[in-house]
């Protein structure tokens, strides 16, 4: 067995299957070598209890369990904490795939982001929009990965001291940061499979995409009706 780039458990395939995982892994790694928009990956401070939850719900991924026993709630552990684990997780893993298909998402290819003909997203913020506003997919995508990452690094959102709470209306934020997360799958499965499947990367962003179905199924952390664009596809792959 081998472990992808971003932590997913792979079968060794021959020939020109393992060229392909080869050449995914490559261009895994030169996006954030040459591309400044997509940042360095979050991590977790050693010693902390994040940081431990964080190693348990990375060996059960790599022990080949099923995704939706990975998922649940450790016995005893907090679930505010295992949420954040999992949201600043997944936040690396989707900025990375998205980071592989940026030279393709360009202002003129997807100058609306969308989710095909039917779905169209608008951004707003407390700051430069705050209305509803209709932005090209890579000024979106930049936004919101701007967006997501100030929250993680916001102390009194994403505590990492000792003994400090999570706010009270911490999983609403979560909520917000991965239901717009779950439009970047969106976009890229309707807009970017073509490159999903030339760089030979099907398997891996179909392991993360059920790997963040089951998780945000699990706690319902995601409106039923924000998951209808790939309603199709996730009933073939997750079920």
């Amino acid at each position: 067995m081998l472990l992808s780039l971003a932590g997913y458990p792979q079968v060794q395939a021959p020939g020109h299957q393992a060229q392909a995982q080869l050449a995914m892994a490559l261009c895994l790694k030169q996006v954030f070598a040459k591309d400044k928009t997509f940042r360095p990956r979050k991590r977790f401070e050693p010693g902390t209890q994040r940081f431990e939850l964080y190693k348990k719900a990375q060996a059960s991924l790599k022990s080949g369990l099923d995704l939706r026993s990975v998922v649940r709630l450790p016995p005893g552990e907090n679930i505010d904490d295992w949420i954040a684990v999992h949201v600043v997780d997944f936040f690396n893993r989707i900025n990375l795939i998205y980071g592989t298909m940026a030279e393709r998402c360009s202002e003129t290819s997807c100058p609306v982001m969308a989710g095909g003909p039917r779905y169209e997203y608008r951004w707003q913020d407390e700051r430069q929009y705050r209305r509803p506003a209709k932005l090209s997919a890579p000024r979106y995508m930049a936004l919101l990965m701007d967006w997501i990452e100030g929250l993680i690094n916001d102390e009194e959102v994403f505590p990492t001291r000792v003994g400090v709470p999570f706010p009270k209306n911490f999983q609403q934020v979560c909520t917000k940061i991965l239901t717009r997360l779950f439009r970047v799958f969106v976009h890229v499965y309707i807009h970017h499979f073509d490159s999903i499947l030339s760089m030979g990367a099907e398997a891996h962003v179909n392991t993360c995409y059920k790997h963040f179905y089951y998780f945000i199924r699990e706690f319902s952390l995601v409106d039923q009706r924000e998951l209808e664009p790939l309603r199709e596809m996730t009933e073939r792959i997750c079920h």
